[in-house]
């Protein structure tokens, strides 16, 4: 064609169909999603949805929300936990279920008054009180910002606070039924005591860090005896020098062999000492003592009974059995302490010890200890109380060696200080009394993953009795009296009356009245005393199912579902099943679904101290800001919750890649239905290509499989269903094929209109199965489709049986294979230079003449589309073969394919234009 014609040929863009619509190819999130966020608020889109739900009586889906701390912003692990529980409502409620949700926090407890005493040290309890409530409100608003600007819809303006009168009032009556039901006691026991903190502390305020300790060898003198030579000793090993003052006991084991022998050592006089006879080695390596022989040997049960000599203290400690003496490290011999520690409590308490605790709130010995020099020194800070003793027992000639031991400790998670065990009088749960039910009701549950039974089982099993008393000033006041002579008051109706009192005035009026006051108030005898305790932090949370579930008229207990991360195995996973065993004989929850840590990208746990001092903000806003809520939410549905969940900078802008690809799908497919009116313009299955029946079979095999995995919360398949039909059937495939009729066909052929048909079900169908996820971007392509609404007002698309997968998946897939021997041979052309595209191809395919495809293959309309070439002829033989050369046709200055033209342009062209 010369330059003239050229010039004159007409300009036939505007006679193409070309894709229009106002989806932007950008989402601009940081910018978007606060404004439909401030829509949804405005058109109370959570209760449109709810009452949609209630008005046509939908079955109820109800997961509780275990409540944040009241402490610091929303960290990505927050997020991750917020997020994935939003990702279970949106979906229950998109497959037709009530879904009220709740949130919470959990407002009381040490980290929260740790903080706010920094500066009130002195101040009266009321003060202090009023300052926590308002410090532990401040984040309150704050976090919840940051959880609706993630897209987490809930009743926000209505959420249970553990700090409300209303629930403390309830926290309360729980306590009463527990005392009422005989499972609340007093007694002096070895708790966890953070001297840092000046409180005992619930297990899960434990974190273990690694330590150094001076480990010594110890020698006790025995009694005389008729068992044993004279001048024989015990050789007992600890970790904990400084608990010797509180020695009472040597514990054996009764079926272990023990060797009496008469030990040397140079520039000191021989011994007889008793060591167990595996660690025999072990003993002379660590304290330069040689074995010269061997006096006798005698098992541990003919042991009980003995006494030996304290090293320092004028008294004897009971030589007694324990099973849990073993033959690991040290003598075989266990110093016994049954005022530091729980195991040494109770065998203490099995053989008549009695028990004692030198030591007071701030770590330090007391003139309990028994020996002047060491009054006042600390136990652990400095080493003071381990010097002190070590010095005496150098100075008695008792120690036999040292060494320096590494292990993993426990350590307060607030004040980072080492934690010591230490007998004080506190108040306790019987667990015995709940344990074997509550086993019962997890083997009753059902857990995600699976595992999670086995974790929270075995800590059940062997959890000892709960120390619920803490020595706090933020916190629900223990409701206990005690009488002028000191006698502990345990009355459940007492505390129900207090109960009334906190619903009404909140528990502030516990520390504001004298206890005059109070006691005249409930109608205590004279002389009567409040109790300055308040109440495990972790009953707070673990009643919220009286004190929210049995509240609300929308939620009742047990709820379907609770979710949250690994560590509330031993945290509100059971401090809630413990206390609704109490309250009503029965789990409160009927599945549990446990997620992974969030971890950096090497396996380390992520931790806000340690992020920040390497520079990596991991703040959930520090990322929605920069990326938006939309892609944080991509990222959640992508990872495996059921592991430590990997995360990092670089994670998301990976993932940002899968969201343009998605949103581009979107986009194309609203530009391509632009003006197509389903009611009215919709073709049936008959007038449809195999391609187009293909799109709609695996469009309804996606359908199935994300609907089933939406169902059992694997919502990573979701992710990959959605991207890879996005990617492979969608954009790499069908939009490309169909393209030229979509452009080029008028508007009325019954090609293109199966085609919009086709991608409007498909279009509908996919925003519908991704607003879970992509709550935002969802909601504005709906939005732009021209419904009304939200999309988080409607349901999952259903699964089609009139497409049921089947015929065409296996057509299709037939010519997939044809297609990529045709494709071999014009890319070999195109590389020859023989022609440039696809379409200037004129193929001859050799194909068995009992092929599936081989009438399919007739239809020219058909396969120059699907295989985008000029010509294509087929030819019988024994394989599939294809060769390829450049086309005889020209090009339709239109639709720019190569057919034969019947004026300037092709056939099809010739009769739109």
């Amino acid at each position: 064609m010369s330059a003239d014609e050229s010039k004159n040929q007409p300009d036939y863009k505007a006679t193409l169909s070309l894709p229009e619509t106002s989806f932007p190819m950008r989402g601009d999130l940081v910018k978007n999603e606060p404004k439909r966020l401030e829509r949804w608020n405005q058109e109370n889109l959570y209760q449109r949805i709810q009452q949609r739900r209630k008005d046509s009586s939908s079955p109820r889906f109800l997961l509780h929300d275990g409540p944040p701390f009241a402490n610091g912003d929303v960290h990505m692990g927050t997020a991750l936990n917020k997020v994935l529980k939003d990702l279970v409502l949106k979906s229950k409620t998109m497959a037709g279920f009530e879904t009220p949700y709740i949130p919470g926090w959990d407002c009381h407890g040490l980290p929260i008054e740790f903080k706010v005493m920094q500066d009130a040290r002195d101040e009266e309890p009321a003060e202090i009180r009023r300052r926590c409530e308002e410090f532990a409100r401040g984040w309150i608003d704050t976090q919840k910002a940051s959880f609706r600007r993630l897209g987490v819809l809930g009743d926000w303006e209505n959420p249970y606070l553990t700090l409300d009168p209303a629930y403390e009032s309830d926290i309360i009556r729980t306590f009463a039924t527990m005392v009422e039901k005989g499972l609340v006691y007093q007694s002096q026991k070895p708790v966890q005591w953070s001297y840092g903190a000046k409180t005992a502390l619930a297990e899960a305020e434990v974190e273990y860090q690694d330590k150094k300790s001076i480990a010594i060898f110890v020698k006790f003198d025995l009694v005389a005896n008729d068992k044993l030579p004279a001048d024989t000793s015990f050789a007992i090993w600890t970790t904990t020098p400084w608990t010797l003052p509180a020695n009472l006991g040597i514990a054996v084991h009764e079926r272990f062999n023990y060797v009496v022998g008469r030990f040397t050592k140079e520039d000191t006089p021989d011994q007889n000492i008793i060591i167990v006879r595996e660690l025999l080695e072990e003993f002379q390596k660590k304290t330069g003592l040689t074995l010269a022989q061997e006096i006798a040997e005698i098992k541990g049960a003919e042991l009980e009974g003995l006494e030996a000599q304290h090293p320092f203290l004028d008294r004897t400690s009971k030589v007694i059995l324990a099973p849990f003496v073993t033959t690991d490290t040290g003598t075989g011999a266990v110093h016994i302490a049954p005022g530091h520690g729980a195991d040494d409590y109770s065998v203490g308490m099995q053989n008549g010890l009695a028990v004692l605790s030198p030591v007071d709130d701030d770590g330090r010995f007391t003139e309990e200890v028994g020996v002047p020099e060491l009054v006042g020194l600390h136990v652990m800070e400095k080493n003071e109380g381990n010097v002190g003793v070590l010095r005496l027992l150098a100075a008695k000639g008792a120690l036999l060696g040292k060494e320096t031991y590494a292990h993993s400790y426990p350590h307060c998670w607030r004040s980072k200080t080492p934690i010591i065990f230490r007998a004080v009088e506190q108040f306790f749960i019987r667990i015995d009394d709940l344990r074997k039910k509550a086993l019962s009701e997890i083997d009753e549950t059902t857990w995600l993953p699976a595992w999670g039974r086995n974790r929270i089982f075995g800590t059940v099993e062997a959890r000892p009795d709960w120390c619920i008393s803490r020595q706090r000033t933020w916190g629900v006041p223990l409701p206990v009296f005690f009488d002028k002579d000191g006698e502990v008051i345990l009355d459940a109706e007492i505390s129900r009356k207090v109960a009334d009192l906190v619903e009404e005035e909140g528990t502030n009026i516990w520390f504001e009245l004298s206890d005059a006051e109070l006691a005249a108030r409930l109608g205590l005898p004279e002389g009567a005393t409040k109790c300055r305790d308040t109440l495990d932090v972790w009953i707070d949370s673990g009643s919220s199912h009286v004190a929210v579930m049995d509240r609300h008229p929308e939620l009742s207990c047990p709820a379907d579902l609770y979710l949250e991360a690994t560590d509330q195995h031993r945290g509100w996973f059971q401090s809630s099943l413990m206390l609704s065993v109490a309250v009503r004989d029965k789990a409160p929850y009927k599945s549990v679904l446990t997620h992974g840590f969030v971890v950096d990208k090497d396996g380390g746990k992520i931790s806000k101290s340690a992020a920040k001092a390497k520079g990596k903000p991991t703040d959930a806003a520090h990322f929605y800001n920069k990326y938006g809520a939309d892609i944080v939410r991509l990222w959640v549905s992508s990872v495996d919750w059921q592991t430590e969940v990997p995360f990092g900078e670089d994670l998301f802008k990976q993932i940002a890649d899968p969201y343009r690809r998605l949103r581009n799908t979107l986009r194309i497919l609203l530009g391509n239905i632009n003006g197509f009116d389903p009611a009215s313009q919709s073709v049936s299955k008959a007038d449809m290509t195999v391609l187009d029946r293909w799109v709609l079979e695996r469009l309804n095999e996606v359908i199935a499989e994300c609907r089933n995995d939406y169902e059992s919360y694997q919502f990573r398949k979701v992710f990959n269903q959605i991207n890879q039909f996005c990617a492979n059937e969608l954009s790499a495939l069908y939009i490309d094929i169909t393209k030229d009729r979509m452009y080029c066909d008028g508007l009325d052929s019954t090609r293109r209109l199966a085609a919009q048909t086709v991608m409007y079900r498909v279009f509908d169908s996919i925003v519908r199965l991704m607003a879970p996820i992509l709550a935002f971007t969802a909601d504005e392509a709906w939005e732009h489709a021209g419904n009304e609404g939200s999309v988080h007002e409607q349901d999952f698309p259903e699964v089609d049986a009139e497409f049921a997968p089947g015929e065409a998946i296996e057509t299709v897939n037939a010519l997939l294979e044809i297609r990529a021997v045709i494709q071999t041979a014009i890319e070999e052309q195109v590389q020859a230079k023989a022609f440039n595209k696809n379409n200037e191809a004129d193929v001859t395919l050799t194909l068995p003449a009992d092929h599936p495809c081989a009438e399919l293959l007739n239809d020219r309309d058909f396969v120059t589309e699907f295989f985008i070439l000029s010509k294509l002829t087929v030819e019988n033989g024994a394989e599939i073969t294809a060769t390829a050369k450049a086309t005889d046709h020209g090009m339709c200055p239109r639709c720019r394919r190569y057919e034969p033209l019947v004026t300037d342009l092709c056939q099809r062209c010739s009769e739109v234009v």
